[in-house]
């Protein structure tokens, strides 16, 4: 990403999108009883409340009527539906781990399997999106949760601090070009959620190999303990590898995300909020999902940013938009399209060719050798 000299001035920058993800399956509705939706009919109401709030974006996992992190895919066809009818402009982006969360207080937290997540493109009603992670992860999210961060929540059990402290997140290359043939297919715009530079220039060579043909957004995930961190080194070094066509969220854990996105704001990005990332307000008070949005909200508007709905969200993120080949793809994104030569650029290499008989050196003569008598 480029930033000329008006980079900065709101009317040279897209209006702000703010995703939300309020549902948070890795915490258990002890840990904030009065903000954690249990029942369809309260989880429909807090995305309709983070739409008031200034949310276009909804960042969605489900929950069973028992609290447990809902792996049924029936229960995300209900929310969906529920959702469609009572925010339709709010655009619904299903988290691709579907629940991480452990199924019991000694089992371990990891995603699902490849199979089952596939089945996301068979979600009915289709959401907008589905999130998808590039190359395996270790996804430590303890490294950079401090004691009092975990303190009066299930973090701080040993059993749940340990299961959390080993989760991966699987995504290998073949997963990767299966999930993105499906979500084409069933024309479900991938939202990239990326953690690390590597991991952004293996899905550049996804894109340059034809695996993927549409908008590429991005959220850039940082949260330690195998993803990147959120300093503002690593965060920049991050955009320089994003093309210019792209977009780019910014997610950080816990406090360190209202800073991250407070510099995404200022810089013409885009911000990701809700308690799936943070519970806390900067003085460290809880804070609920609405609220947070409520902040980022407010802080666009004191820097003349505004703040898109659902319809120019979804202009701006090209929702169901898709390329007919890679050229076009590499061309919509600013990708350099440049290709590469026939030839290697090597000079031309000369065959020696024989000497002729007449060129040939001739041998030294020997002078006799006189003996004397």
């Amino acid at each position: 990403m480029n930033f000329l000299d008006d980079a900065y001035f709101p009317e040279c920058q897209e209006k702000l999108v703010v995703c939300v993800a309020p549902y948070g399956p890795q915490w258990e509705p002890a840990d904030f009883p009065e903000e954690i939706p249990v029942s369809m009919d309260e989880q429909v109401q807090k995305a309709v409340d983070c739409y008031n709030a200034g949310a276009t974006i909804l960042h969605v996992h489900v929950r069973e009527e028992d609290g447990k992190g809902s792996k049924r895919l029936s229960k995300f066809n209900e929310l969906i539906a529920g959702v469609r009818a009572a925010v339709p402009d709010m655009v619904i982006q299903v988290g691709g781990s579907i629940s991480f969360a452990p199924e019991g207080s000694d089992a371990e937290a990891k995603w699902l399997s490849d199979d089952t997540r596939h089945m996301l493109a068979e979600l009915d009603p289709k959401p907008e999106q589905v999130t998808v992670v590039v190359n395996t992860n270790q996804s430590n999210i303890m490294e950079l949760c401090t004691p009092e961060d975990r303190a009066s929540t299930s973090f701080a059990r040993q059993e749940i601090y340990d299961a959390y402290e080993a989760l991966v997140a699987p995504s290998t290359p073949p997963f990767v070009r299966e999930h993105l043939r499906r979500l084409q297919a069933a024309k479900i715009q991938p939202h990239f959620m990326i953690s690390s530079k590597s991991s952004l220039q293996t899905l550049e060579r996804m894109i340059r190999a034809g695996v993927y043909k549409g908008p590429l957004n991005v959220t850039w995930v940082c949260a330690g303990g195998g993803l990147d961190s959120p300093d503002p080194y690593s965060m920049t070094n991050f955009m320089q590898q994003m093309p210019d066509g792209s977009t780019l969220n910014l997610l950080a854990q816990m406090r360190s995300n209202l800073p991250l996105n407070t510099m995404a704001i200022a810089m013409g990005l885009h911000v990701h909020c809700g308690i799936e990332d943070n519970l806390y307000a900067p003085n460290g008070d809880r804070s609920t999902s609405v609220q947070q949005v409520e902040r980022l909200v407010r802080i666009a508007r004191e820097l003349g940013r505004g703040v898109a709905n659902g319809q120019e969200a979804r202009a701006i993120y090209g929702i169901g938009k898709q390329y007919g080949s890679t050229e076009e793809t590499l061309a919509a994104l600013r990708y350099p399209v440049g290709k590469r030569p026939i030839r290697p650029a090597l000079a031309e290499r000369k065959v020696p060719q024989p000497m002729s008989a007449a060129r040939k050196v001739p041998q030294p003569v020997l002078a006799e050798r006189k003996v004397s008598a």
